[in-house]
């Protein structure tokens, strides 16, 4: 079983005068601090296995697309900047969104991509500093659909292609539909990339289905109007995501960890739903675990509200219902502002997390995963496990201009 864990340590409570027991890494360099007893710390400290991966605490950093990589290529200024959050207390990494090898999986020059030799040796680096840190890390492999708009880098000549050559809103784009070589040649490149994560170093992958890029834009009947074996009904639809899934299962080690992460939103569609109802819900996600995914990530915008009618559950808490897998909840967590609302220049101002706690405590899901309260404070894991809430920063949208 893969583990940063390092052995349980004893480490003394100053304020209650006991001894509590937290998982500090044996390749930790993070500073040996007084833990505090709250419940925060309580329910966030407790490692979770993810197939043969040991994730330290509950805490996720999730995937932010920056565009701070020249040509594709993570820098040392990219390794440091996850580097800090791992020290700070981060259990488990999620890259931002990186482009599988495929000429239309992308559509610009700074984002990340993770295939080419320049490419990987950079990303075996940030790899390298999240380990020495003490933190887990996966990347999120990414193809774009027919989000890709022509001419763009980094293969100004790659055309856009979808299901069914639709844009997200379904209407028809300057893209083409996939054939079925295109179909093979993604799935391909999918299974490549997962390879070359573990033959890196990286600790498992997560396979972007989300948010109307082009995994999802196969589950979505809005953008599948596909009469062969891709399209139709929602178990149907469910084919290319699960061909994905179970080639980079055959690509990997038995024990390396595959996420999944979907939305039921979409970047034209805030309303969209791939399901409707919790039998929906698990048509959806059977052919995905059994294909091998071994964990969902749940992606919503405000991860307090419930997925349907009749139950407080949110959509991570339905998808560990119905699967039994481990499941990451993500959605505005510690901030009161919606995210979209993020990239429109809007701040927003902290918010408890007593509700997140209660329902980590319940076990309706496992991880947390962190997005904008991250990425605006690096120390964000390593206040709230310390119980310092007193000393967290509102979200300012400037924090999106650096790799702080």
């Amino acid at each position: 079983m893969r583990s940063w864990v390092g052995q349980l340590t004893p480490v003394k409570i100053n304020a209650c005068a006991h001894t509590a027991w937290y998982h500090l890494s044996a390749r930790s360099p993070r500073v040996t601090v007084t833990v505090a007893t709250s419940r925060a710390a309580q329910i966030l400290s407790r490692p979770l296995a993810l197939n043969g991966l040991t994730v330290p605490n509950r805490i996720v950093m999730a995937p932010m697309t920056r565009q701070f990589s020249p040509g594709g290529i993570p820098g040392e200024n990219v390794a440091s900047y996850y580097g800090r959050r791992a020290a700070a207390g981060v259990g488990l990494i999620v890259t931002e969104g990186t482009y599988v090898g495929h000429e239309s999986a992308g559509q610009s020059d700074g984002i990340p991509r993770f295939h080419g030799e320049e490419q990987l040796a950079g990303w075996a680096k940030v790899a390298e500093a999240v380990h020495a840190a003490g933190g887990t890390i996966v990347p999120q492999l990414w193809h774009i659909g027919m989000v890709r708009k022509a001419g763009e880098p980094p293969f100004p000549d790659a055309p856009a292609m979808g299901p069914s050559g639709l844009r997200t809103d379904g209407t028809p784009g300057t893209g083409k539909e996939m054939t079925q070589q295109d179909i093979d040649d993604v799935i391909a490149a999918f299974a490549e990339a997962a390879a070359a994560a573990e033959r890196i170093g990286f600790d498992g992958v997560e396979l972007h289905g989300a948010h109307g890029y082009l995994i999802d834009q196969f589950l979505w009947s809005g953008t599948n109007r596909r009469t062969d074996a891709y399209g139709g009904d929602l178990v149907s639809r469910t084919r290319f995501a699960a061909e994905i899934a179970a080639a980079v299962r055959d690509s990997v080690s038995p024990d390396f960890p595959i996420l999944f992460r979907y939305s039921q939103w979409k970047q034209d569609g805030y309303d969209a739903k791939l399901a409707e109802t919790p039998e929906e819900l698990e048509a959806l996600l059977t052919p995905l675990a059994e294909a091998g995914v071994d964990a969902f990530h749940a992606s919503t915008r405000r991860y307090w509200l419930p997925e349907f009618e009749g139950s407080d559950l949110n959509l991570a808490g339905w998808t560990k219902k119905l699967t039994g897998k481990p499941v990451v909840t993500v959605g505005s967590v510690g901030l009161d502002g919606d995210f979209i609302r993020a990239f429109a220049g809007e701040g927003s101002t902290v918010r408890g997390i007593d509700d997140l706690l209660d329902r980590l405590e319940a076990e309706e899901f496992d991880l947390v995963a962190i997005g904008r309260a991250l990425l605006q404070d690096p120390e964000w894991a390593a206040k709230v496990l310390s119980g310092r809430f007193d000393e967290l920063a509102e979200y300012d949208p400037a924090s999106l201009g650096s790799l702080s």
